[in-house]
C-alpha cells in the first residue's frame, strides 16, 4: 500500500515502482490480445467471385445439404467418371437457383472427375460453395473430406494444387473451432509448402497456417514440433514481399497465444529465435515500409504494417533484445503521421511498440528526446483513452531514467497537459497520470513547485475520495504542500508510491 512505505529509500522505491507498472503493462498485454488482435485474413483474388458464378458480386452461396456434400466427396475420392447421369447440359449456370440443389450439385461432382483444367474449374466452385460456414461445418463432419482435399493439396498438378490449397484457405478462415481442428492433418504440407517455388501458394498456405493457428491451441502444439518458427525464420529470407507479409501475419497470430511466453517464445528459450534474425528482419522491413509512406503510402500498405508493428512488439515484450536504431523511432512516428486520421488503430499498435523500445532501453529514450519527437508524441495524448494510457507510460519510461530526462521533459509544456487528464472520468489514465508526476517530482522537485502554482493540487484534490487513486494523490498533495527546501520530505513521501 502506497501510505505504508514512506520510510523506505528513493531507489528501492522506484525500482518497486517499475516492478508494478511491469505488471499492469503485462495485464494490458493480455486484454490486448483477447480482445483486439483475434483475427483472421482472407486471400481472394478477383476473379474469385466470378469462378463461384456471382459475376463479382459478394454474395455467400446457399448452403449445401449433407447428402451434398457426401455424394461430392465421395465422388472426387472415387474419382469413377460417367458415375452420374447426363444433365442435358444444363451446365451450373452462374449460380442461379433456377435449377434444383441436386442437379447443381450432380453437376458440380461430375465436373471434378473431369480432366485437369475441369477440375479446376470445378474445384473451384467447391472453394465458392465452402464460402458458406455450414457448408464448411458439414464439410468437416464427413469421414474422408481432409482426406480427399489434401490429396488434391499434394497432387503433383500444380493448378490443382492450388484450387486445393484455396479450398483449405477458405476452411481456414471459418469462426468454428472443429473445423481448425479438422485441419491437422494438412498442417505439415503447409509448412513443406513454404519452401516451394510457387509465390501464390507459399502466400496461400502462410495465411492458412496463420488462421488456424489464432482458431485452435491444438494446431500450434502440432506446429511447434513440426518446426514452424524455424520454417518461418527461413521464410523472412525471401526477397518477395507478399511473404514477408504473411510471416509478419503468422508471428503475430503465434504470439497473441495464451501460451506464448511459456511454450512459444519463452524468457528461457528464445536463443533460436534470435540467432535466425526475427527481430533485425522485422526491423528492416518496417523500414522499408516507412520509406514508401515518405513517397506516398500504397493502398492496403496499413494491412502490411500491422502485423510487422505486432509482430515486432510481442517479439521485444517477450525477449527485451533490440537493436539500437533510431532510425525505428522515425519510422514509427511516419508510421503515425500517415494512419493517424484513416487508421486511427495504428496509433494504438506504434504505442505498444514504442512502450516496449523504451520501457528497459535508455538508448531509445535518449534518442526520441533527441530526435524532437516528443511534440509529435504529446499531441497523441488526446487521441483515445488507451492512446493517452500509453503515451503516459512511455512518458514514464523516459522520466525513471533519472533527473536529464525529466528536465527534457519539463522543457516542453508538459504540465499543462497533464492537468486536463486529471480530470479524466478514466482511472487508469489519471493513475498514470499520477505516476508520471511522480517520477518528475523525485527527479525535480522544482516541478512540484510549478505544478502548485498551476492550480495542480486542486486537480489532485478531486481523486482523494476514487479508491483505487485516493493513496496517490494523497501523496502527491503532501509533496506539493511541503515548504520550499524542506530537507528529504519530497523523497520520504514519494516512498509512498512503491
Amino acid at each position: 500500500m502506497w501510505g505504508r512505505r514512506r520510510a523506505r529509500r528513493g531507489g528501492r522505491s522506484a525500482q518497486e515502482l517499475r516492478l508494478r507498472r511491469r505488471e499492469r503493462e503485462a495485464a494490458l498485454r493480455k486484454a490486448r490480445r483477447q480482445e483486439q488482435l483475434v483475427s483472421k485474413r482472407l486471400l481472394r483474388e478477383d476473379s474469385a467471385a466470378q469462378e463461384g458464378g456471382q459475376d463479382g458480386a459478394d454474395v455467400v452461396p446457399d448452403p449445401l445439404s449433407e447428402d451434398e456434400v457426401k455424394d461430392l466427396m465421395f465422388s472426387v475420392a472415387v474419382g469413377v467418371p460417367g458415375v452420374f447421369p447426363r444433365l442435358g447440359g444444363a451446365g451450373f449456370r452462374n449460380g442461379s437457383d433456377s435449377l434444383p440443389n441436386e442437379v447443381k450439385v450432380l453437376e458440380l461432382l461430375r465436373g471434378v472427375q473431369r480432366g485437369s483444367e475441369d477440375r479446376k474449374r470445378w474445384l473451384g466452385r467447391l472453394r465458392w460453395a465452402l464460402q458458406n460456414e455450414e457448408t464448411q461445418q458439414k464439410f468437416v463432419r464427413l469421414d474422408g473430406s481432409i482426406r480427399t482435399l489434401t490429396g488434391l493439396f499434394t497432387s503433383s498438378l500444380a493448378e490443382l494444387q492450388l484450387e486445393a490449397a484455396r479450398c483449405l484457405h477458405e476452411l481456414s478462415h471459418s469462426s468454428v473451432p472443429a473445423v481448425a481442428e479438422v485441419c491437422l492433418p494438412v498442417t505439415s504440407y503447409l509448412l513443406t509448402y513454404l519452401s516451394g517455388h510457387s509465390l501464390e501458394l507459399t502466400e496461400l498456405c502462410l495465411y492458412t497456417l496463420g488462421n488456424l493457428v489464432v482458431e485452435s491451441e491444438a494446431v500450434r502444439k502440432q506446429l511447434l514440433p513440426q518446426g514452424i518458427i524455424p520454417v518461418l525464420a527461413s521464410c523472412i529470407q525471401s526477397p518477395h514481399e507478399a511473404v514477408l507479409e504473411g510471416v509478419g501475419y503468422v508471428l503475430s497470430q503465434l504470439l497473441q497465444a495464451k501460451e506464448a511466453p511459456t511454450e512459444i517464445i519463452p524468457h528461457t528459450d528464445n536463443a533460436v529465435l534470435l540467432e535466425l534474425g526475427a527481430v533485425p528482419a522485422l526491423t528492416s522491413l518496417l523500414l522499408d515500409l516507412a520509406s514508401q509512406i515518405s513517397q506516398g503510402a500504397p493502398e492496403g500498405l496499413e494491412l502490411l504494417v500491422c502485423p510487422v508493428l505486432r509482430s515486432l512488439s510481442n517479439l521485444l515484450a517477450q525477449t527485451g533484445c533490440q537493436g539500437q536504431d533510431g532510425r525505428l523511432l522515425i519510422a514509427l512516428f511516419l508510421i503515425l503521421q500517415c494512419f493517424l486520421q484513416q487508421h486511427p488503430f495504428l496509433v494504438q499498435e506504434c504505442l505498444w511498440l514504442l512502450n516496449n523500445l523504451t520501457a528497459d532501453d535508455p538508448f531509445f529514450c535518449s534518442a526520441l528526446l533527441s530526435l524532437d519527437l516528443l511534440p509529435a508524441l504529446l499531441q497523441l495524448l488526446t487521441c483515445s483513452q488507451m492512446a493517452t494510457v500509453l503515451v503516459l507510460t512511455v512518458l514514464c519510461n523516459i522520466a525513471e531514467k533519472g533527473a536529464l530526462q525529466c528536465r527534457r521533459l519539463l522543457q516542453q509544456p508538459l504540465l499543462p497537459q497533464l492537468l486536463p487528464l486529471l480530470t479524466l472520468p478514466h482511472p487508469e489514465a489519471v493513475g498514470q497520470c499520477l505516476e508520471l508526476l511522480h517520477l518528475l517530482f523525485l527527479h525535480c522537485p522544482e516541478a512540484a513547485a510549478d505544478f502548485t502554482r498551476r492550480g495542480g493540487h486542486q486537480a489532485l484534490e478531486q481523486h482523494r475520495s476514487t479508491p483505487e487513486l485516493q493513496e496517490r494523490a494523497q501523496a502527491l498533495l503532501d509533496t506539493v504542500r511541503q515548504p520550499p527546501g524542506a530537507p528529504s520530505a519530497c523523497q520520504a513521501t514519494l516512498a509512498a508510491f512503491s
